[in-house]
């Protein structure tokens, strides 16, 4: 099974020559700082509220990109929210990337592709290989947010931490995006396992938004 950080990378994937959308690097890693937590707490490992995160097993879990954020929550001395872990490891969202990207590289999904700008600028590609997962991952979720069809838990996951990073906006035509909206709302209110964190998410991109069209 696919981790949540790598099905994201999959949804973002704009075509097969293996470009990824524009999106902002802060919803990127915020988006990837979230899926993270939410493999967490989907592994029992924590629980979240919107008061604090809380360990509930500090056992290793033996995955590369999930046990640094395990340790850091056990160890550390105070509580804090979900807006707190959410912005501490999307200072870590570009290695979570990359360490996404690698796993979908060994597992034969994806391959790396170095190219060269001007001679001097060196670009990244990631074809796809295997179309196959690449199209059921987006299939599934796409299918999911224009049909009635019933979500199971990672899916919920998924299209609300995407939709709290605004990424959507991306991903989907204007007219796409309207039609999809109020489903996409109700799909977010069932999920029970981490508003917490996909609200953190929300609540980071809006103060980034403010931030941003606030006079100097």
């Amino acid at each position: 099974m696919l981790s949540f950080a790598e099905e994201i990378m999959l949804l973002l994937l704009e075509d097969e020559d293996g470009r990824f959308a524009h999106i902002p690097e802060l919803s990127i890693r915020c988006i990837l700082s979230g899926a993270v937590l939410m493999d967490l707490a989907l592994k029992n490992k924590i629980q979240s509220n919107p008061d604090r995160i809380l360990v509930t097993d500090s056992t290793p879990t033996g995955d590369s990109m999930l046990d640094p954020s395990l340790q850091k929550i056990a160890d550390s001395k105070e509580d804090h929210n979900a807006r707190y872990w959410v912005e501490f490891n999307a200072r870590e969202g570009e290695a979570i990337r990359r360490n996404a990207l690698t796993r979908l590289v060994g597992k034969g999904i994806l391959k790396q592709e170095d190219d060269r700008f001007l001679w001097v600028f060196r670009t990244r590609r990631y074809p796809i290989i295997d179309g196959e997962v690449d199209r059921e991952v987006k299939g599934r979720i796409f299918g999911i947010i224009f049909s009635d069809e019933i979500p199971d838990p990672r899916d919920i996951v998924i299209i609300s931490l995407v939709d709290a990073s605004g990424i959507f906006k991306h991903l989907l035509s204007e007219r796409e995006h309207r039609r999809a909206r109020d489903r996409i709302d109700r799909v977010r209110k069932m999920d029970l396992i981490g508003q917490a964190v996909t609200g953190a998410v929300r609540e980071i991109e809006a103060s980034l938004a403010l931030a941003m069209h606030r006079p100097f």
